[in-house]
């Protein structure tokens, strides 16, 4: 019995150190999306997303860039297209 219950152990603490955890959510207002990716206030959604291509192909992690700051751009594109 002793034996299945350490068992048990192993498997719940091993799950518990691999399961996956939510990523922290970026808090951005409009001006500081704006500055990121640097757009003008009256930039239309064809702008948005030429900036924000732009700027995803320059830090990207595959390209030796960021994973942070590509999670920053997303967050500053997502946020002005909604608006």
């Amino acid at each position: 019995m002793g034996k299945i219950l350490f068992f048990a152990a192993v498997l719940l603490g091993g799950w518990w150190l691999l399961r996956a955890r939510p990523k922290p959510t970026l808090r951005l207002d409009e001006a500081e999306a704006r500055a990121v990716l640097g757009v003008a206030a009256d930039a239309d959604a064809a702008a948005i997303r030429a900036a924000h291509r732009r700027l995803v192909g320059a830090v990207h992690p595959d390209r030796g860039g960021s994973a942070d700051l590509t999670r920053r751009i997303n967050a500053a594109r997502d946020l002005l297209l909604r608006h």
